[in-house]
């Protein structure tokens, strides 16, 4: 998993700061609005051919990642 998330890239001068494929001007949100939106991989790929289907895999990642944060609430 480590691999896959060394294909994110963030840089604060970059799309202000958002993750990034490979240092690309294409930020993993697009990736995965695209993929929600109803895209296939291959329709990505195709699309945006100097993307690889292991950047794909790499969003993915990222995203899950990014969700297994524990959330705190104040108790009422």
């Amino acid at each position: 998993m480590s691999e896959l998330l060394k294909r994110i890239t963030i840089r604060p001068e970059q799309c202000h700061g958002q993750p990034c494929i490979r240092g690309m001007r294409i930020r993993v949100i697009d990736v995965l609005e695209m993929l929600a939106g109803g895209m296939t991989h291959a329709e990505l790929l195709v699309d945006y051919p100097y993307l690889e289907e292991v950047d794909i895999r790499a969003s993915l990642t990222y995203a899950a990642q990014e969700m297994n944060h524990p959330i705190v609430t104040a108790a009422e």
